[in-house]
C-alpha cells in the first residue's frame, strides 16, 4: 500500500512516519531520537514536477534540492530559493533531499540530537539544558523558557521571505494551501509541536508568489564555516523598487528562531523608503526587535541585524558575491 491509498484509508496514526529522501529522519532514527511504530515510503506517490508561470512557481514536494536549485526558471524569477538551496548541506545531501523533507527537517539543537540529555522536544516535561549550557547556536527571537531551538534549514526562510504556500492532502481527504508563516508553531509550553500538520497529514507542494520583488531576491548566510555548515543567523530578501523607491519589501531570518522569522516592522519600514544604506540600516535593526539573548548567542542579534542590511543591499545593488558572508 503506497501513502495515498495509506491516507485513504484513515490508517495513518500518530506512531506513522512518511519519508522522502530520509537525510534527516534516517539520521534520527539510528540516533534513537525518534522511534516511529511505520515508516512509510512517499516515492511511489507522484509529488515531482517545477512548474512556473507569470503567476506562481510549484515545487512537487518530492523534487531534490539540486534539482529546483539548478531550475532555470527558479534561477531567474525566485533567484533566493536557488541561492538558499545552494548553501545547505553537500551536494550529494542536495541530490537526495527533498522541498517537503527540507520544511521539516528537525533542529541541530545538541540536547535534542543526544539522547543522554533531557529536551523538551523529545520528552514534554523534561526541561532545556540549553537555557543555562551551551547555547551559542540557539534561538534569540520567538523561543520560550521550554526551548531555545533554532530550526535549520536555508530553503524555507527564502519562502517566508516571499509570501509562500504549503499544499497539504489531509488524511480524511482534501488538500488546502496553508501560508508559510502559519505552517510552523512556536515552542511556547508545547515545543514538541512544531507545525500545524496532522497525523496523516502530508506534504504534496509549495506555491510561490511570482513578483517583481522575487524577482530581486537575495539569500545571505552567516556560518562558521563555508561548507555544510548550519546558519548562524541568515536573511532572505524580495524588494520590488522603482525611481530608486522601495514598493514591496519582504524580509525573512533564518538561524535565530524556532522558525523561518518574517520581519514584518522591518519590511513595513521600508515601503516607500529610498533604497539606501541608512535605510537598509534601519530595516537590519528592526529585524532583530524583540530578540532576547540566552547568553553565549547575544552575538546574534548584531549579526543577523547585518546579514539583512547586507542582502537588501545585494538586492538593490547586485554583485557576483551574492550567499555567504
Amino acid at each position: 500500500m503506497h501513502a495515498f491509498q495509506l491516507i485513504a484509508a484513515g490508517t495513518p496514526g500518530a506512531g506513522t512516519t512518511f519519508i522522502a529522501g530520509g537525510t534527516d529522519l534516517l539520521q534520527l532514527m539510528k540516533n534513537n531520537v525518534i522511534a516511529p511504530d511505520q515508516v512509510v515510503d512517499l516515492a511511489g506517490a507522484h509529488l515531482r514536477g517545477i512548474t512556473a508561470t507569470s503567476i506562481e512557481l510549484r515545487l512537487g514536494a518530492l523534487e531534490t534540492m539540486a534539482d529546483v536549485a539548478a531550475h532555470p526558471e527558479v534561477r531567474r524569477g525566485w533567484p533566493a530559493i536557488s541561492q538558499a538551496l545552494l548553501l545547505s548541506a553537500s551536494p550529494q545531501i542536495r541530490n537526495m533531499g527533498t522541498m517537503g523533507g527540507n520544511l521539516l527537517q528537525r533542529t541541530r539543537c545538541v540536547y535534542f540530537r543526544d539522547t543522554a540529555f533531557a529536551c523538551n522536544k523529545r520528552h514534554p516535561g523534561s526541561g532545556c539544558p540549553a537555557i543555562a549550557g551551551e547555547n551559542r547556536e540557539h534561538a534569540i527571537l520567538g523561543a520560550s523558557d521550554s526551548c531555545i531551538a533554532t530550526h535549520p534549514s536555508d530553503f524555507p526562510v527564502a519562502l517566508m521571505a516571499m509570501g509562500a504556500g504549503v499544499a497539504i492532502t489531509a488524511a480524511g481527504g482534501g488538500t488546502r494551501v496553508v501560508p508559510l508563516a502559519d505552517f510552523y508553531r512556536l515552542p511556547g509550553d508545547t515545543p514538541e509541536i512544531e507545525t500545524i500538520l496532522q497525523p496523516g497529514d502530508v506534504i504534496t507542494q509549495i506555491v510561490v508568489p511570482a513578483s517583481e520583488a522575487a524577482k530581486r531576491s537575495v539569500y545571505m548566510k552567516v556560518r562558521d564555516r563555508s561548507s555544510f555548515a548550519y546558519a548562524l543567523a541568515s536573511a532572505a530578501v524580495a524588494i520590488e523598487i522603482r525611481d530608486n523607491r522601495i514598493l514591496h519589501a519582504g524580509i525573512a531570518l533564518g538561524g535565530v528562531a524556532p522558525m523561518p522569522w518574517r520581519a514584518a516592522k522591518a519590511e513595513q519600514a521600508l515601503i516607500g523608503a529610498t533604497a539606501d544604506a541608512a535605510a537598509f540600516e534601519h530595516a537590519g535593526r528592526l529585524a532583530t526587535e524583540g530578540a532576547r539573548a540566552a547568553g553565549m548567542n547575544a552575538y546574534k542579534i548584531a549579526l543577523a541585524q547585518r546579514a539583512v542590511t547586507r542582502a537588501l543591499m545585494e538586492a538593490a545593488h547586485p554583485t557576483a558575491e551574492t550567499g555567504v558572508l
